[in-house]
């Protein structure tokens, strides 16, 4: 979730600053980028739901995340022009704390703090552990910095152009460092562009494990008298105190890398003074470590374990419970290979001088049975010589994995399993409206920069299986005067 947030924002602030001049007859050079440009933008996005993959396909799936990236385009000459693009989200989430759940007052696995007498309140049942809440615990709160530079070289004629960049992001349990690079060629006065890039990212996990996984790690089979666990009672399907809690299947990840390979091509015409279009197709290969290791699986042919307070065993799964929490059986397991391929097509037909129609389909196949399709369109308003409006809507719809079953569906003989709701069978409707401002002479100052455009934008997001998200975002554009 965190990842596609991140590409959000910086295709939306992306957008604000792409431009295209079409001229037969030019006389002299002119340079790419007359002069230097900073992009600002703000977003914030709240959601919720019923199917938490931390634990296990049910639970709170109440996440909040502010972000801002700072975009600027510098002119090296007439020809290049290197951006830099800066970006910074701070989130918290009921979910990725439950990662440890039995503590109010400290992480376990997650992170340290809090004595043991602490712990043992909490998980004996004074702490309230229950998938539907929050804990307290750190990796309910995290920050990710991502940084992009990109370097772009215009042939004399414009007609070709070749760019190289490299990226780099981090968060608490994940790294990643990027490059790539693509060429694009135009013809036929500009007319037609085709276009070729290649990415590479080469990321690593530092694995963070469920506390009642990460203790047997620790202690073996003895976990329950050594560590977290020592002295707390663990509960069975009854409500009954037992020691039968054993997760055999669970063992620690080897391999914390995660690469991904990428090849894009992409061609767009203008047909018309009104009518222009693209296609394009992508080839993605990922290797390594691919499932989430925090997220919890649970078999339906194993007994149940719990820790907390057995009045609400039996209402585990309604929101209802507010004071147990089951223990995992094992984590998510998923191929370490998995290979993408996004098809899709941009149709823009201009009205008039008041109204463009935008449209965008997509559909994407791999190799784990998962199928989807996107269809978006924007129809921008020009109210004014300053001001547009733009409503937008788009429909996605996917088939499930192969490899996902819901909560205590999955099998201990299966060798993949993930009840992460996000590789299930669902459809879901994005509802939005955009307003912009925009100064071709820049006549609002800051410091040395002139204002240029402010774009602000509002959707809701609404999926089948409950889930539900609000994004805002706004962006300025300054030009240096």
């Amino acid at each position: 979730m965190k990842i596609y947030k991140i590409v959000f924002l910086f295709i939306f602030v992306s957008s604000l600053s792409y431009s295209q001049e079409k001229d037969t007859t030019v006389v002299f050079k002119k340079r790419v980028l007359e002069s230097a440009e900073v992009d600002f933008m703000a977003s914030y996005y709240n959601q919720d739901g019923t199917h938490s993959a931390v634990s296990g396909g049910i639970g709170s799936e109440q996440l909040t995340d502010f972000a801002s990236n700072i975009v600027v385009s510098m002119p090296l000459n007439d020809d290049d022009v290197l951006t830099v693009d800066l970006g910074l989200s701070a989130y918290t989430s009921a979910s990725s704390s439950n990662i440890n759940p039995f503590n109010s007052t400290s992480t376990g696995a997650s992170g340290g703090g809090g004595g043991d007498d602490d712990r043992k309140v909490a998980a004996m049942g004074n702490g309230n552990p229950t998938p539907w809440q929050a804990s307290s615990g750190a990796s309910g709160n995290d920050e990710l910095l991502a940084v992009i530079a990109n370097y772009t070289h215009n042939s004399d004629d414009r007609n070709f152009i070749w760019n190289a960049d490299v990226s780099f992001s981090n968060e608490f349990d994940y790294t990643s460092f990027g490059f790539g690079g693509g060429v694009s060629k135009l013809f036929n006065n500009k007319d037609t562009e085709v276009s070729v890039k290649a990415n590479a990212y080469i990321d690593q996990w530092r694995p963070i494990y469920p506390t009642e996984l990460e203790q047997y790690a620790l202690y073996g089979s003895n976990f329950q008298n050594q560590g977290y666990l020592n002295g707390v009672t663990i509960l069975d399907q009854n409500g009954q105190p037992s020691k039968g809690y054993l997760p055999s299947k669970f063992e620690t990840i080897t391999s914390v890398n995660r690469n991904s390979y990428s090849v894009s091509f992409a061609f767009s015409q203008v047909v018309s003074k009104k009518f222009q279009f693209s296609v394009f197709f992508d080839l993605l290969q990922q290797q390594g470590l691919l499932s989430t290791p925090y997220h919890r699986t649970y078999f339906a042919d194993n007994q149940h374990y719990y820790i907390g307070q057995p009045q609400y065993i039996n209402e585990y799964t309604s929101p209802s419970n507010t004071g147990v929490y089951e223990l995992a059986d094992d984590i998510e397991r998923l191929p370490d290979n998995r290979f993408k391929i996004p098809i899709g097509a941009r149709f823009n037909y201009y009205i008039n001088e008041r109204f463009i129609v935008r449209t965008y389909y997509r559909y994407y196949t791999d190799d784990w049975n998962l199928k989807a399709n996107t269809f978006n369109i924007e129809i921008p308003i020009k109210i004014s010589e300053k001001f547009t409006a733009y409503p937008m809507y788009r429909y996605y719809s996917q088939t499930q994995s192969k490899y996902f079953a819901p909560y205590q569906t999955h099998l201990s003989t299966e060798k993949y399993y993930t009840s992460d709701y996000d590789l299930s069978t669902f459809y879901a409707n994005q509802y939005g409206f955009g307003v912009s401002y925009t100064d071709l002479f820049t006549t609002a100052q800051v410091f040395s920069f002139g204002l240029k455009n402010i774009d602000f934008r509002f959707n809701h997001y609404l999926r089948s299986d409950g889930l539900y998200a609000n994004i805002a975002t706004i962006g300025f554009k300054f030009v240096l005067q």
